[in-house]
């Protein structure tokens, strides 16, 4: 089914970027460079009244404008999506089928029924957002290089709405041994 309804490589990029849904289904090949290996968002989609779907040269915020260096699963995947006929002839990276713009919500029905099907019925395509926000957090990346990546304005929205909160940090007793007796796994004599 995912593959039916073209859903893997989508979700390989969106993982490998943790791109808003507007943002994804409106990268052009044009904006992607695969010598240096990034991604340039350009624009997005959007619905206008009376006009439809349409690819807009703005994004959600001025931040949003941005250049992403991709996750080499994400270049060996956008490679062999280029050599393979129909996508790869396109002008957008993951257009329709009937070779328009992919419909965002279209999208959100077919990875719905997906995940349902998977077991995953809560992980939506912003959950990837928000996983990679927490994956960058936790290997001590700062709230100001992933709202760069992410393409937020304010840091403060990365930190109160992406980083997962609410986690046990083990750090914080090893911290507290290590003050109060002068030991803890840093410096412990076992």
């Amino acid at each position: 089914y995912c593959r039916y309804k073209d859903l893997v490589d989508p979700l390989t990029m969106l993982l490998g970027t943790g791109l808003r849904r507007s943002e994804l289904l409106g990268l052009r090949w044009s904006d992607y460079d695969p010598v240096s290996g990034f991604v340039t968002v350009t624009g997005s989609l959007i619905r206008k009244k009376g006009e439809g779907l349409k690819r807009v040269d703005k994004a959600k915020t001025k931040k949003s404008i941005r250049s992403i260096e991709l996750p080499l699963f994400v270049r060996e995947m956008l490679a062999a999506r280029k050599r393979t006929p129909y996508y790869g002839e396109q002008k957008m990276i993951f257009p329709s089928t009937a070779g328009t713009w992919r419909d965002p919500d279209n999208f959100n029905a077919d990875w719905r029924k997906a995940r349902e099907a998977l077991g995953f019925p809560d992980v939506t395509s912003h959950s990837f957002r928000k996983s990679l926000a927490t994956a960058g957090d936790e290997r001590g990346m700062s709230a100001r290089v992933l709202a760069d990546h992410l393409g937020h304005s304010r840091v403060s929205m990365t930190q109160d709405a992406y980083l997962a909160r609410g986690r046990a940090h083990a750090e914080i007793a090893d911290m507290l041994d290590q003050i109060v007796t002068g030991q803890g796994p840093a410096n412990s004599d076992g």
